[in-house]
């Protein structure tokens, strides 16, 4: 790795600004979700409330990102697809899972670089998540 490819911080927890900012991230996620008319399927996969789908998407991305393993110190090993079985995941899902947290890192002020690697990271978990054809 070249010195010019070393992020300017340790983990992507630190550059993303810690606790606070990964609640800001999550919120306007959600909010979002519950806001824009093109994430509607996404939006009904999620039951009447979000709120224990808001805690448990931040618990999960601080550890994730390198921070606070509060996820894991709750509900032990992730096993993330397992968990996601129960719903129909598939491209469309996918694909407005991928837009909607994109559009709230662009909200929330996701440094651009760490913006781009967290895409390419959330596409490949999104992906790996699919388990029906649409």
């Amino acid at each position: 790795m070249n010195i010019e490819e070393k992020p300017p911080f340790d983990t992507p927890f630190e550059w993303i600004g810690g606790e606070a900012r990964v609640r800001a991230l999550v919120d306007r996620f959600y909010d979002l979700m519950d806001l824009e008319p093109g994430y509607r399927e996404l939006r009904a996969a999620h039951g009447s409330t979000l709120d224990g789908a808001r805690d448990k998407l931040f618990w999960f991305l601080c550890g994730w990102l390198g921070g606070p393993d509060h996820y894991q110190s709750r509900f032990g090993h992730p096993r993330l697809r397992m968990r996601h079985m129960p719903f129909a995941i598939g491209i469309q899902e996918r694909d407005q899972w991928l837009a909607c947290m994109d559009q709230a890192m662009g909200e929330t002020g996701v440094d651009a670089a760490l913006r781009a690697r967290l895409k390419n990271s959330f596409f490949q978990t999104a992906d790996w998540m699919r388990n029906s054809p649409g």
